[in-house]
């Protein structure tokens, strides 16, 4: 069995079995290469099917030599499980090598926030006067209103805008869809950016449905999106490394710190387990104590 054939038959199976994003594909393809890299280099060029454990005890090691955190050690490991577990399914191998390969302990690490005067002070540095600055406020401000992964955000469709009733349609991971209710503001913003810029475009066919748009009328890149939020944030003098993710976490704590059901979260953020949701909830201490000190029987 070869490496190439194996693993082109693992991204099919990622796309049409798993229903994943070319993002989250290629991530566990990539996965793959590193131990293929490794295996090429100390064990000449082991086929997948006679991997054992010893080999990836050694490829865990090599990996911790290469300065490898413990969190991508454990991400790389789980891709690794999941190609194992595919070849099996496809009776490829008879048993799995991976079974009882151990991932790193690594503790959780909670994300960085925004206050809201910082979001603030982030969307009022968008210069306005330039032609795509209504696009970079109306971007902004549809990322936090609405907890938006960068990826959902670059693909929102302008024929999943429910305005009227207050509320934007996602397509999120695995092609899985949820409402999720847009603030007025993010309309307003929206709305300044689709009767201003957005009509000054050429637009690509393929892209004539894309919300927002480069200046050469196509969707934009996610890079993009992280350039444009690094750039703000160096103007104002914001020291927190921030990404647009950062919005998302922000959008999430401040819903929960102002005591909005967890549940509730869970299906605006579109996150399969509650478990997923529930990080948010210990991000503020006074927020916690408060919660102690009012439904605890001792307080």
């Amino acid at each position: 069995m070869k490496w190439e054939d194996s693993k082109k038959g693992y991204e099919n199976y990622l796309r049409l079995e798993k229903s994943l994003s070319q993002n989250s594909i290629a991530a566990y393809i990539n996965d793959i290469n590193k131990l293929v890299e490794f295996l090429d280099k100390n064990f000449k060029k082991i086929p997948p099917e006679r991997v054992k454990l010893n080999h990836l005890k050694s490829f865990v090691e090599w990996l911790n030599e290469r300065g490898v955190s413990p969190r991508t050690q454990a991400r790389t490991i789980s891709g690794i499980k999941s190609f194992y577990k595919y070849l099996l399914i496809e009776g490829k191998i008879t048993s799995d090598p991976t079974a009882l390969l151990e991932s790193p302990k690594i503790g959780r690490k909670l994300p960085d926030i925004l206050t809201m005067e910082e979001i603030d002070s982030l969307i009022e540095a968008v210069d306005l006067d330039k032609a795509e600055g209504q696009r970079n406020k109306a971007m902004l401000e549809t990322l936090y209103s609405c907890g938006l992964r960068v990826s959902e955000l670059v693909n929102l469709k302008l024929t999943n805008l429910f305005f009227d009733q207050g509320f934007v349609k996602i397509e999120g991971k695995a092609d899985k869809e949820r409402l999720v209710p847009v603030s007025k503001r993010a309309i307003e913003e929206i709305n300044k950016y689709l009767n201003g810029y957005r009509k000054t475009l050429k637009i690509s066919k393929e892209s004539e449905n894309i919300l927002f748009l480069n200046r050469r009328g196509k969707k934009l890149s996610r890079v993009m999106i992280f350039t444009i939020i690094k750039n703000l944030a160096d103007k104002v003098g914001l020291e927190k490394k921030i990404s647009p993710h950062t919005f998302r976490h922000s959008f999430a704590t401040h819903l929960i710190n102002g005591g909005a059901d967890l549940r509730a979260v869970q299906e605006m953020l579109g996150h399969e387990s509650i478990l997923t949701t529930e990080i948010y909830t210990h991000l503020d201490r006074d927020y916690l104590r408060s919660t102690i000190h009012q439904f605890h029987p001792r307080s």
